[in-house]
């Protein structure tokens, strides 16, 4: 079974940091791109970074999200700073194809929840 585990949200306060992991089973991902999204109560899911099967990386906001992968462990961390409560989401991981969109990514973590309290 193919899996995807997302773990390390939680509640923080305005200006606080967060580190997001996300462990893959089942195959290797390590000629996939590994990638973040999140989801805002209302709104539609957003990429916010992605690592390519290279390693090179892009987020929305360099200053704020910082991605690593590790291919012997086929896994990616999502660093967070400088939260605020806009960044309040169900933050998911995925796997495929690099895109921005997330139609392009064929595996999917259940999600963790990012809380950032003002």
């Amino acid at each position: 079974q193919v899996q995807l585990v997302e773990s390390g949200g939680g509640l923080v306060q305005s200006g606080g940091s967060l580190r997001l992991s996300c462990a893959g089973s089942g195959r290797t991902f390590k000629n996939d791109a590994m990638a973040w999204f999140r989801q805002a109560p209302g709104k539609e899911r957003e990429f916010v970074a992605v690592a390519n099967m290279f390693g090179g990386t892009t987020s929305i906001d360099s200053e704020k999200f910082t991605v690593s992968r590790d291919n012997a462990k086929n896994s990616i961390d999502l660093q967070m700073t400088g939260l605020t409560p806009e960044d309040t989401a169900v933050y998911y991981c995925a796997a495929g194809r690099a895109s921005f969109r997330a139609s392009d990514y064929s595996y999917w973590g259940q999600g963790t929840q990012v809380t950032v309290s003002s």
